[in-house]
């Protein structure tokens, strides 16, 4: 499916339009800067800033280069999905960026190819191993907040099912892509452990006083 160009100009970066609180959606609609619609696709934004962080760690060795490539599209739908969610649905064309089917596809191809390399779970895993990991797995939480804010706003206002699909399989993307650099870094995953606590390892208060 081909989307229409992006037509911007962006000469001045600020407009003062925003100094009352409010921004306005891609149909023209002033909403307050707090509305859940726009607590949605911003968090989809900062999501997008979380994975350019994880597609330039995922750039510093050639072993994971070549998930730096599929990070870069996946900013490109993020980018893709705020569009259309900074859109009522009678003001969305019929070349409108969005997600789609295609992408979920895609998405779930990938998890499916990964995994496919990797051990069994037998334990759940913390974040951690390598940096990528850990920056990738900062993404998955971002994204898990994204989906929960686009359910919510479902609950009131028409969003689109593909929409929340994608972010529901990105979620689980990110997981194994985390799981899946560490493989290919040679670093040990990181097992939770709950006797790593300090509650199961310190004696008890009495016994030390």
């Amino acid at each position: 499916m081909e989307f229409q160009e992006p037509r911007l100009a962006l000469n001045r970066i600020y407009t003062k339009r925003g100094d009352s609180g409010e921004t306005a959606l891609v149909g023209g609609q002033r909403l307050p800067k707090d509305a859940l619609r726009i607590e949605c696709y911003g968090t989809v934004d900062e999501l997008n800033a979380c994975i350019g962080l994880a597609c330039v760690a995922a750039r510093q060795d050639k072993r994971t280069g070549a998930l730096a490539a599929i990070l870069l599209r996946i900013q490109h739908e993020l980018f893709n999905l705020g569009s259309i969610l900074a859109t009522m649905p009678e003001d969305v064309g019929p070349m409108q960026p969005r997600v789609t089917d295609a992408d979920v596809t895609q998405l779930e191809a990938e998890i499916d190819r990964m995994n496919a390399e990797l051990p069994a779970l037998r334990s759940f895993v913390l974040p951690g191993g390598t940096e990528l990991d850990a920056r990738l797995h900062l993404c998955r939480t971002v994204c898990r907040r994204a989906e929960r804010i686009a359910v919510t706003l479902a609950r009131q206002e028409p969003v689109s099912a593909e929409a929340i699909r994608y972010l529901n399989r990105l979620s689980d993307a990110l997981f194994v892509s985390g799981r899946w650099a560490n493989l290919r870094l040679g670093a040990a995953e990181v097992f939770w452990n709950p006797n790593k606590a300090a509650s199961a390892i310190s004696p008890p208060a009495d016994e030390t006083a």
